[in-house]
């Protein structure tokens, strides 16, 4: 099951949740998104029946191996383009912004010559 744009931002909140403790709970992640616990409810109960995520009984999630995949992966294309757009001159605020809608988008190849152009001239 592909994910849509929302699904992938939930993956990487959760991702990136995960890096900063190792328990985290749907509560965690309506916090840090600002969204509403319905909301949040429903986006976990998708990513559970595709696979993604794990929730165990006491409601702790975890990433699977294709949720953790592209996790990672939204994560770097988060990372990567709004590090570029920073080093162009753009505000922290608006590259952030701005990578969060474009990682969702951009395709793999041009996203590839962009990664590989960002890290030639910041090695």
């Amino acid at each position: 099951m592909a994910l849509k744009e929302s699904g992938q931002m939930y993956l990487e909140t959760i991702y990136v949740l995960l890096q900063k403790n190792d328990k985290i709970r749907a509560i965690d992640v309506g916090t840090y998104l600002g969204y509403s616990k319905p909301s949040v409810s429903r986006a976990i109960g998708i990513l559970k029946k595709g696979g993604y995520i794990s929730v165990d009984e006491m409601g702790y999630i975890s990433l699977n191996s294709s949720g953790k995949e592209l996790a990672e992966q939204m994560y770097e294309r988060h990372t990567v383009i709004s590090n570029m757009l920073i080093a162009l001159g753009v505000d922290c605020d608006t590259a952030t912004q701005d990578a969060c809608r474009i990682e969702h988008v951009i395709s793999e190849k041009s996203f590839e010559a962009v990664k590989k152009h960002y890290y030639f001239y910041n090695k």
